[in-house]
This record gives C-alpha cells, structure tokens and sequence, in this order.
C-alpha cells in the first residue's frame, strides 16, 4: 500500500512522522471512543505501528479461516492495548468494521481485554498482565514438537515486563532454544502510573534477554520500514528465540496525550477531546 508521510510535532525521542495509513488506523480508533467515550488512548497509540506491520507484512493467516492449523499466532499479551488489535482485525477481515463501534457494549464482542472465546484471530484471552509469554512458549513447544512449521510472535508491555511470571517464561524459551518465538516489546517507558524507571527500572533491558539466551534486537516502534526489516530476519540467530525491543512513545502522534499519564486510560472523554483528536490527525 502506498502512503504518504505527513508532520506531526512529538517530543524529542519521538520525531518519527506518521503515514498516511497510521493515521488512518488512530482515526479509527478515535471513531471507536467517540462510540464508547472510553479507552486505553496511550497504550493503543504505542502499538498500532508493530502491529502494523506484523499483521500487514508478516504474519501467515487466513481471516476467513481463523483456525488455520498453519496460520502463525500472534498474542497481545499487553491485553489494554487492544484498540488496535481490534482495528487490524477488522481491517484484515476477520469480522465487520461494524463490530468496532459497538466496543463495550452489551451488544458487541470486543471487550476492554482481548477474549479468544469471542473475538476470531484472537489466539489468547489476556489482559491480567504477565501471561501471554509462557501462552506462546506453549504454542512454540507444541509447534516445534509436531513438526508444524509456523511462529509465535508476543506482544509485551515493558511495565508488564515487571512480572515475574514473563522472566520464568523466557527462562524457558531462551533453555528450550524456540527459534519459532518472537518477542516484541513496546518499550514507551510509561505504566499506569509513572515511568518504567521510577516503578521498576528495566535497564540493562536488552542484556536482560541476552542473558536468557534470547538473540536480541533494537528497533524505533514507530519506524515501520525498520521494523518490516528486523521481524523479516525472524529468527534473527539459528536455535535461538528472539525479542524485538521497539522503542515506542505512549500516545504517539497526539501532542497532549504523549507521554501523558492522564491518558493511560479515559473513561469520559468529551467531546472537545474528541474534537482535538480529529483535528490533530488530519495531517499538517
């Protein structure tokens, strides 16, 4: 798909302009709070780039088929991200684009979380942070041991990285040598309630997977051609499982939601709000 670079001021870290086609898929995303007036804005606007590209240019499915036995599984671990999971999925075709304006609504299957009983191309129900490694180490074992020729690729917040349960699972991948799991860490530097260095300093965070034998590599989160050009390479080192840690800004592309705490999560977002994020994704 062509699309065309627009300018969108950010903080220093985060000059990285926005496309047309990452416009679009935040502009969806407004359109959803607008139905819901609530959300995780922040953690949604951090991640649609790596999704992006995962479900654009990498990932092997069939949205008509979304038990395809060789489709690869990508798990959302960091479940409150969802938003833009869900717009990737629709756009794929994996349900309707209806679906999305009925988010949180009785009447609706998306939740606030991801529920794989619900949602097709979901592979795992998540959202109590700290599960989704050890559901995708299953996935890579079971994979390897029948011979299916397909890849795991996580999806993990860097504040969730603050549970121990994600250490034990890479403990596990990085023993096992599961060359068919991919991590990908969004690593916005901000949880729910301050930085990743005031709560639980992360650093020396890519010698922390090397150490648990993980063939380890760097990315701008936000930069999609570098990111098709590392998860092309997947696995990046033979006999070893890889994380990919793009570096991302907590509401990327909306210079008052950025690296804004208040903007974690909205549950009454008002019109003027809503007004503010239109305009500002118009493009300049």
């Amino acid at each position: 798909m062509n699309t065309v670079s627009v300018c969108i001021d950010t903080q220093p870290g985060g000059r990285t302009p926005l496309d047309s086609r990452s416009l679009e898929l935040r502009r969806r995303v407004v359109k959803i709070l607008e139905c819901s007036r609530r959300g995780h804005l922040g953690s949604t606007f951090s991640l649609i780039e790596i999704l992006r590209v995962l479900y654009e240019d990498i990932l092997h499915y069939d949205p008509k088929n979304p038990s395809w036995e060789k489709r690869d599984r990508c798990i959302l671990s960091k479940g409150h991200g969802c938003l833009a999971l869900y717009v990737l999925l629709a756009d794929r075709g994996f349900y309707n684009e209806e679906e999305l304006w009925k988010f949180c609504q009785s009447d609706g299957i998306l939740g606030g979380h991801p529920d794989a009983h619900k949602i097709p191309g979901v592979e795992a129900s998540t959202g109590a942070l700290g599960h989704g490694l050890s559901i995708g180490v299953g996935k890579a074992l079971a994979a390897r041991a029948s011979g299916a020729g397909h890849r795991v690729f996580v999806v993990l917040g860097d504040g969730e990285c603050n549970e121990g349960s994600v250490w034990e699972a890479a403990m596990s991948a990085g023993n096992r040598r599961l060359s068919n799991l991919c991590v990908l860490v969004d690593y916005n530097k901000q949880q729910s309630y301050d930085t990743t260095y005031a709560v639980q300093n992360l650093e020396p965070f890519a010698d922390k997977w090397k150490s648990f034998n993980f063939a380890v590599e760097e990315v701008d989160g936000h930069d999609t051609h570098a990111l098709r050009e590392v998860l092309a390479r997947v696995p990046i080192e033979k006999d070893k499982p890889t994380a990919v840690i793009c570096h991302t800004v907590k509401g990327k592309g909306i210079p008052f939601a950025e690296n804004n705490l208040g903007w974690h999560h909205k549950s009454k977002i008002s019109d003027e709000e809503l007004a503010a994020l239109y305009k500002l994704l118009e493009g300049c």
